[in-house]
């Protein structure tokens, strides 16, 4: 029971508290839905590496005699890496050589002969037959020729190729042989890295955006070491995830790098920004569900706010991008939407247009 006393006091404040329910709107963000191209914004770390590098073996199989470089040394091209053991290499070439000047007098002398024949024949003492056998000779003799000289610059290539010889301007990344050591024949022993050019490598987690990158440009910083800012050029994308990591490795060219193998090896991160497909953008605060699907709050006209579904295409550090449910220019609720209900009538936040 209402003490006799107060009751006065309540029926006067009544009708002010009722009027003020009534009026007094909830203000919340109001947040116009925009399209907007989809970004992807991912930073990456990985290694600078030499945009090309090779690892070099002898064509033969040998016991190398010398070792000339060291890892890190710089090599022009044609400069002799290694030596293997070639005295069989070069007793070959003696014996090529050898044959060759053989052939090359026994072809003097069937010269010679079919000369004679010909004269011979000429001056009416000789016969057509004889002739004949002189020059059948000296095509055999020819023949010959031909064999040695190529059996000879087979045993110069083969003694060539007991020496490992840089095939162009670079630098030594690794060393896998010794003086007395036996190696078989395309055996990596040394690896190289051209000076030509350096390339960012990164482990990138898989994204269905990824494929898009190709030729995007990455902005580059070294980490332990200092060097100069630097951007990078996309060029290639693994098809595949790595099972052991589960990373896709992504490669790109640096366009305005230092020149030589200062930062070979470095630690760099990169920043990779990917434009693909527009959508429409709403920020996080903006979502909620209605039942499994998810929703935002619209608002009319009039203020009042209605609940309308929609599906997500990506999600982002900016925000929600949409793929239906809303169109450019509609006007949602942000902050403050966990406090609706369907016809409230809502409007907008104080600094808010």
């Amino acid at each position: 029971m209402i003490n006799r006393y107060l009751a006065p006091i309540l029926i006067a404040f009544l009708p002010v508290s009722i009027g003020w329910a009534e009026t007094d709107n909830l203000r919340v963000e109001f947040v116009t839905a925009e399209k907007k191209p989809l970004l992807l914004d991912l930073r990456l770390s990985g290694t600078m590496e030499a945009s090309d590098s090779v690892d070099l073996g002898f064509r033969q199989s040998g016991r190398i005699t010398e070792v000339l470089v060291e890892e890190g040394d710089h090599v022009a091209q044609g400069d002799p890496l290694a030596r293997l053991d070639s005295v069989q290499q070069e007793q070959g070439l003696n014996v090529a050589e050898a044959s060759l000047a053989a052939a090359r007098a026994t072809y003097e002398q069937a010269k010679q002969a079919a000369d004679r024949a010909n004269a011979m024949l000429e001056r009416g003492v000789g016969t057509r037959a004889a002739r004949d056998q002189a020059a059948q000779a000296l095509s055999e003799a020819a023949g010959a020729v031909e064999r040695a000289e190529s059996s000879v610059d087979q045993a110069r290539r083969a003694l060539d190729e007991a020496v490992l010889r840089a095939p162009d301007d670079s630098v030594v990344t690794g060393r896998d042989m010794s003086p007395g050591q036996v190696v078989g024949a395309a055996q990596p022993v040394v690896s190289l890295a051209s000076v030509g050019g350096l390339e960012a490598v990164f482990n990138s987690p898989d994204h269905p955006l990824l494929d898009s990158a190709m030729g995007a440009e990455v902005s580059l910083t070294t980490i332990d070491v200092e060097g100069p800012e630097m951007t990078a050029t996309v060029t290639e994308i693994a098809p595949l995830v790595d099972p052991a990591t589960g990373t896709v490795t992504v490669r790109a060219r640096i366009e305005n790098g230092p020149e030589g193998v200062a930062l070979l090896g470095a630690a760099v991160r990169g920043q990779l920004r990917v434009h693909s497909d527009s959508g429409i953008v709403v920020p996080w605060t903006a979502l909620t569900r209605q039942g499994k699907t998810a929703a935002v709050w619209i608002v009319d006209e009039q203020g009042e706010v209605s609940l309308a579904p929609v599906e997500i295409s990506h999600f982002s550090d900016h925000g929600v991008y949409l793929s239906a449910g809303l169109e450019p220019g509609q006007i949602v609720v942000g902050a403050g939407s966990q406090l609706l209900y369907p016809g409230r009538v809502v409007e907008a936040a104080g600094g808010q247009p």
